[in-house]
């Protein structure tokens, strides 16, 4: 959960919110397969609650009042892995800062796999 103070009050983001959201800007990606279990917690929610867990493979901190956000995904085989990764930093930035106002201080993409179709 996301944490912002301001003078009126607090502002709580849950990471399903995030998820959500980045899961949305990542998934229309050119060569992105699908998201990955980002350990051994997310490997254990997947085994427990199926698939389609929100926040998989999301992570989201926040470091000096700016979002880092960790990223695990899957490629398609065949694609350009840096122009994916520029791709997905491009548009989750972009979406991440205009949904919530928020500035995105970092955007570190881990490739976990690459599936052949």
């Amino acid at each position: 959960m996301i944490k912002i103070y301001n003078p009126m009050g607090q502002v709580s983001l849950t990471n399903d919110y995030f998820a959500s959201l980045v899961g949305n800007a990542i998934t229309s990606c050119y060569g992105v397969a699908g998201m990955s279990t980002s350990g051994a917690k997310d490997s254990l929610k997947t085994m427990i609650f199926g698939k389609d867990i929100p926040d998989r493979g999301v992570v989201v901190n926040v470091e000096d009042e700016q979002l880092v956000i960790d990223l695990h995904i899957k490629v398609t085989y065949g694609v350009n892995i840096a122009t994916i990764v520029d791709n997905i930093k491009e548009r989750v930035a972009y979406a991440v800062e205009n949904a919530t106002n928020l500035k995105v201080k970092r955007i570190n993409v881990s490739v976990d796999d690459i599936i052949t179709e």
